[in-house]
């Protein structure tokens, strides 16, 4: 496999909170066009996992590799690493998208607004084409008629589509997502689950932290179960989903039907 062919590359990914190891050693490769569904029982290191691949947590240990580029860390003198060149995180962070559990809009700015906040203010896109990349967007997740509105009066399942929207206009090398139906009524799962199932068939480059276990079955093509901060299996999801191998991953697809 090629460089190119690689999006992201996770290494001897360690992660500490003081005493407690949260991560304990885990390497991941997404190629290109890869939905990658990441599961596994509360405190078991997804959200950790990958909350390090973009540096909004600082591993204690391995390398983050995006597109080829490997993210420069040095030791912070308590045990631990930081980033040896702050800018080179923020241009790396700019290429990931990233959708969060409790969405995380800005609640002063409007629909439109969070669009196109970080292409004009960031990555010095002009406004008028940054509008108009945003007004596509929301037309995609179905919520061109909310553009004015402000978060406070959307649904969760419409400030969670918003987020999508805002995560897609910086045009994302990688899309991250974070349990991104978790914090929402059950009635709204569905429509987040279907903007996120079309960007899987348009062969985004997708790593998907999630406990909707059908969901996962049916959009991605490679599947992770962590615990207790290693990966205790992975391969194609009717691998493990329907032949799982360890017993810990028997027990946990039995738990949850």
């Amino acid at each position: 496999m090629t460089d190119s062919a690689q999006a992201i590359e996770v290494s001897n990914l360690h992660k500490r909170f003081g005493p407690l190891e949260v991560l304990k050693g885990v390497s991941l490769t997404a190629r290109q066009g890869d939905v990658i569904a990441i599961i596994g029982g509360s405190g078991s290191g997804k959200s950790t996992f990958l909350r390090c691949i973009n540096m909004l947590e600082l591993p204690s240990a391995g390398t983050v590799t995006i597109h080829g580029e490997t993210i420069a860390m040095k030791k912070d003198g308590h045990g631990g690493l930081m980033p040896a060149d702050r800018k080179q995180v923020q241009r790396i962070r700019s290429r990931l998208g990233m959708v969060f559990q409790s969405f995380n809009l800005w609640q002063h700015m409007t629909v439109l607004q969070n669009v196109i906040e970080v292409p004009v203010h960031v990555l010095k896109v002009p406004r008028d084409k940054a509008v108009e990349t945003a007004e596509t967007l929301l037309r995609r997740v179905g919520l061109y008629e909310k553009r004015d509105a402000y978060p406070a009066f959307l649904s969760g399942g419409q400030q969670q589509r918003a987020a999508i929207a805002r995560a897609l206009a910086i045009q994302p090398l990688v899309m991250l997502f974070d349990e991104p139906t978790s914090a929402l009524d059950p009635e709204l799962v569905g429509e987040v689950l279907s903007v996120i199932g079309g960007l899987a068939r348009e062969k985004r480059t997708m790593i998907l932290v999630t406990h909707e276990m059908k969901f996962a079955r049916e959009v991605s093509n490679h599947v992770v179960f962590l615990h207790g901060g290693v990966i205790e299996e992975q391969g194609p999801p009717e691998q493990l989903f329907g032949a799982p191998k360890s017993e810990r991953l028997k027990k946990f697809i039995s738990s949850i039907h």
